[in-house]
């Protein structure tokens, strides 16, 4: 049984003060929470946040990692650092980062890498632009991002996936729940054929579409939904908290 993962992406949002009053807010809110849940925040707010969340159920995610153990990166966080501080999750390929900062499937990969032989849990972002949705490019879109992401990654054990569909990110537009479950179904059977049966059948994939209080038991009962990757929901705690405490 595939336990349900909710992961909050505070993107960039949020001062330390700020992040620690958001913290406080939520800890009461989630400490029955049956999921799992974890908060991705910005590299300023990492220290804070950990230790803000001792002692509850909250665990601690970055926004990305670099691909290399040090070196002359400027601006980039590696996973020693992370590691250091005591992250446990890091997000991998979000599409703002692939539409504003030039990520690429080969990049995912190498960052994907480095976050496994740092026993980081990667969250490996997929999914298509309106533009590929229209064109009925979503399956081949798709297989490029996992085929090409995953080149040469035989232990899935610590990955999550999740599936953003572009054109639902902060736009209000959501996927139906349907829809949402068929989509995830075809990347498990596409991880299923590219990495085995039991691969596909222990990994979990979240939506990361606009999931909101209102959505969230909708999308979380459907087969192939395994949790949540949050945005705008994640920075106001009763909204968050909605989510991870939906009635299954």
């Amino acid at each position: 049984m595939r336990k349900p993962i909710i992961a909050g992406n505070w993107k960039m949002n949020k001062t330390a003060a700020e992040a620690e009053k958001l913290i406080n807010e939520l800890k009461p809110l989630v400490a029955k929470s049956k999921p799992e849940v974890v908060i991705c925040v910005p590299y300023t707010d990492l220290w804070i946040a950990k230790n803000a969340i001792a002692g509850s159920k909250i665990k601690l995610g970055a926004e990305n990692v670099a691909w290399a153990d040090s070196g002359a990166f400027t601006g980039e966080i590696s996973a020693a650092m992370l590691k250091e501080i005591g992250v446990e999750y890091v997000i991998i390929g979000h599409s703002e980062r692939r539409q504003y900062f030039g990520e690429t499937d080969k990049t995912v990969n190498m960052r994907l890498v480095q976050a496994l032989k740092n026993d980081l849990k990667p969250i490996v972002c997929v999914g298509e632009t309106l533009e590929e949705r229209e064109k009925n490019k979503t399956k081949k879109v798709l297989k490029k991002q996992i085929l090409e992401g995953f080149d040469g990654i035989t232990d899935f054990t610590n990955i999550v996936i999740a599936y953003e569909p572009v054109w639902a990110i902060g736009t209000g537009k959501t996927a139906t729940a349907e829809d949402a479950n068929k989509t995830i179904g075809y990347i498990r059977s596409l991880i299923k054929k590219t990495f085995g049966a039991e691969v596909a059948k222990n990994l979990r994939i979240q939506y990361g579409g606009s999931m909101k209080p209102g959505n969230a038991k909708e999308l979380m009962a459907m087969r192939n939904i395994d949790g949540g990757l949050i945005g705008g929901a994640a920075l106001k705690a009763e909204d968050f908290a909605g989510i991870v405490n939906y009635k299954g």
